[in-house]
């Protein structure tokens, strides 16, 4: 009885697993399997180019990728982890992509000791002379 218990745990804690981490593993699924998930798994779209970028919201007259899709950048796109954090914080905070490229920006700097004016948060940093 133990060991069947230990096996239904060890199968819903990879399951909690999958789920949780799966835009990280559905890339590596094949498309054919990949089209046989249920709708609510195969979200997963890969924004590797700018015009998909547009096109998913991530352009604003401060930060204007249609103009890099007219001048012809050469670059792929935006950086891909960068622009899932992105829309993570669209997504949950409800707010523009300005707003949220704000929101991020001010996290990186949380987390090197910045506040959001830009002077260092330890209290020995020397900032005058």
């Amino acid at each position: 009885m133990l060991f069947f218990l230990s096996v239904v745990a060890l199968f819903a804690l990879l399951i909690m697993l999958a789920f949780r981490y799966r835009a990280s593993l559905l890339p590596h699924v094949p498309a054919p399997l990949r089209q046989l998930l249920p709708p609510f798994l195969n979200n997963y779209e890969s924004l590797s180019s700018f015009s998909s970028q547009i096109g998913a919201g991530l352009t604003s007259p401060a930060f204007d990728l249609e103009a890099n899709v007219r001048d012809g950048d050469s670059r792929a796109g935006l950086d891909e982890q960068g622009t899932r954090e992105i829309m993570e914080i669209m997504r949950r905070e409800r707010v523009g992509f300005d707003q949220a490229r704000l929101i991020r920006h001010n996290r990186i700097l949380a987390q090197n000791g910045i506040d959001p004016s830009g002077m260092p948060v330890d209290s020995k940093a020397v900032t005058r002379l």
